[in-house]
């Protein structure tokens, strides 16, 4: 059976289609698949190829024993003259038989010793190079995830992301390694010993010769069997990862409802699922060995019998220490068979991982560089008949005809309902998404002819939960500028309000924040982030209801602030309060993913009822809480 590489990394065997398109596919896959194996190898060709020559080398080394041993047992043990000639000269015999006995094996040790230092040498050269394709692996996946845009993401989940990139490419690394250790010893162990066989009597070589295809059909068999179960494994490990990340993210959620007995029911269940999966598949493996020492053990009995009864009858002239050698070679043969059994069970395992990893690399990202190399020079925003849908689906339209203008360094003020198309509105921006149709400007260039680094250079975005890392405050801010002194980085915390509890750690600017910035309160992170956006120093700077966790003497004095910061930059503003936003220059309201009216705050109260209903309703409310008070 011939196992192609393409076939077994998931890639069809046959694609048939009256027009030859689907070949054509199925070849672009291939070229596809072997570019990325070829490129994850880069750096590591001459330990792939070390490991090949050494791996030969032990074989070749390996061959040479049995042969040794039939010299030393015809040649010095069980020679018939010496039965003959013992009587009349028994010490000369002894002394000469012992000196060939100890020259010979004197021998033997020496290529068993040669043998095992290719050895070792193969192994570490295989190693080193299997460690290197993983690390570039993951590098590659990496740096296709970073050319993602959102909608890319969206396609898969996070756990599923995270499996693939360890699981999948550890399983994969494991048969590279195999590849590499193998494919350079087996063939050739399979390919010496069986024609030494052959060399010594080829009528018994032809008992475990026999037995080939029986192993090699059992292990299709197999194969096929075992693919389904590899996969459905895979996806229990998604479920299991998505689950472990749910607990830890939202460990404070799961103790506020009392509801960790409950999620260790429902993770009891997941990882049961996991291991029922796991055991599936393992089956497998466990009945591969029992099935290869059967073959191997029976070949040896039919050799010793029908080889003992030529031995013993003389009907071939077939002698004792050729005998030991055809079974050492048919060992040989059927372990080299064996290696490559298992091997074959690793890649029908690899296949699903390298299918999975396949996907992420043949996803292409729906947002590319444009063709110019211009940068942002103003910070001008238009929107022309723009509308989006996050399914691409003109009957389910996320933002519908949306069409405005937003002058250099305006400040302008969001508002609308939950779910009206806030974010999705700021996020075409800086391209996290493409339009479904119309067109979004700035600096009146159109976003799509800027290449992705420079319009983001010129765009710096808040969200509401944004990320701050692992790391000092310092580190964190730097991410805003890199090369942001700390004068620098104290004027723009001063503006964003975080000064005044970093002054208050002991540490100060170089105080360590925990996983996700655990340490510090949800307010003092969306001022660290709003600092961090403001030390770039866009031409626009977008914050989508960043000020949700502070209180209203803050959310003023950071707005205070953001007016003499930043001259010339524009500033969007979402929020749902409307003091947030009241003092904006003009102010956008949008009402069912449609733009509602943009105005000032007076023109708004005249003319919208949409934003005249919320106004009065929050100022109702504050009034309300003012009397209690």
């Amino acid at each position: 059976m011939i196992f192609h590489w393409e076939a077994r990394f998931g890639l069809p065997l046959s694609m048939k289609s009256p027009d030859g398109r689907s070949r054509i596919i199925k070849e672009k896959k291939q070229e596809k698949t072997l570019r990325h194996l070829k490129k994850c190898l880069r750096g590591y060709g001459g330990w792939t190829a070390a490991a090949a020559l050494f791996g030969g080398l032990e074989v070749l080394l390996e061959v040479f024993i049995p042969m040794l041993m039939s010299v030393i047992v015809d040649g010095g043990l069980y020679r018939e003259e010496d039965f003959m000639l013992r009587s009349l000269f028994p010490e000369a015999l002894i002394a000469q038989r012992d000196r060939f006995v100890l020259t010979v094996g004197g021998i033997m040790i020496v290529i068993a010793c040669c043998s095992m230092i290719c050895g070792l040498l193969s192994a570490r050269c295989s190693a080193i190079a299997s460690q290197g394709f993983a690390k570039n692996l993951r590098q590659m996946l990496l740096e296709k995830l970073q050319s993602f845009s959102f909608s890319n993401i969206d396609h898969f989940s996070t756990p599923s992301l995270i499996t693939r990139a360890t699981t999948d490419v550890n399983t994969v690394r494991t048969t590279m390694h195999l590849i590499i250790r193998s494919l350079s010893r087996s063939p050739i162990m399979l390919v010496l010993a069986t024609v030494m066989a052959f060399t010594i009597s080829p009528h018994l070589a032809l008992f475990f010769v026999g037995s080939l295809p029986v192993l090699a059909v059992t292990l299709a068999v197999m194969m096929h069997i075992g693919q389904p179960r590899f996969r459905k494994m895979l996806l229990k490990m998604d479920e299991m990862n998505r689950a472990i990340q749910e607990n830890l993210i939202s460990s404070r959620v799961v103790k506020a409802f009392v509801r960790g007995d409950y999620e260790s029911e429902r993770f009891a269940g997941t990882v049961e699922d996991l291991r029922h999966a796991q055991l599936s598949s393992a089956r497998l493996f466990t009945l591969t060995g029992p099935i290869q020492m059967g073959i191997m053990w029976t070949c040896t009995v039919l050799l010793l019998l029908f080889g003992g009864r030529e031995i013993i009858f003389g009907t071939t002239g077939l002698l004792t220490g050729q005998l030991v050698s055809l079974v050492s070679y048919s060992t040989q043969a059927v372990s080299s068979l064996t290696m490559l059994s298992w091997l074959l069970m690793s890649l029908s395992r690899a296949q699903a991982s390298m299918r999975r990893i396949n996907e992420v690399f043949d996803e292409e990202p729906d947002i590319a560089d444009g063709p110019s190399d211009a940068v942002v020079q103003d910070g001008s925003v238009d929107f022309e008949d723009v509308c989006f849908s996050y399914t691409n689906d003109p009957e389910k339209l996320n933002l519908r005809h949306v069409s405005f203008h937003i002058a250099s360094g305006e400040t302008v003020g969001v508002i609308g309902g939950t779910g009206e198309g806030k974010s999705t509105l700021v996020s075409l921006i800086p391209r996290f998404y493409d339009t479904l149709s119309g067109t979004v400007k700035v600096g009146g260039v159109d976003v799509r002819d800027y290449s992705l680094e420079h319009l983001r250079d010129g765009v710096s975005m808040v969200p509401q939960n944004g990320t701050l890392f692992s790391g000092t405050i310092a580190s964190n801010l730097r991410w805003g500028k890199p090369d942001a002194t700390l004068e620098e980085m104290k004027a723009a915390c001063a503006i964003a309000c975080a000064d005044e509890y970093i002054d208050r750690f002991p540490d100060g600017y170089e105080t360590l924040l925990e996983q996700n910035a655990a340490n510090l309160s949800g307010g003092q992170r969306q001022r660290l982030r709003i600092a961090r956006a403001i030390l770039k120093a866009p031409k626009i700077l977008i914050l989508d209801d960043s000020t949700s966790a502070v209180d209203m003497a803050t959310d003023e004095h950071i707005r205070r602030g953001l007016k003499g910061a930043l001259p010339g930059a524009t500033k969007i503003i979402i929020a749902q309060r409307i003091a947030s936003i009241v003092s904006c220059d003009r102010i956008l309201v949008l009402d069912e993913g449609k733009l509602s009216d943009f105005g000032t705050h007076e023109e708004l109260l005249a003319r919208s009822q949409i934003y005249r209903d919320v106004y009065d309703s929050q100022m109702k409310q504050e009034v309300s809480a003012d009397a209690e008070s």
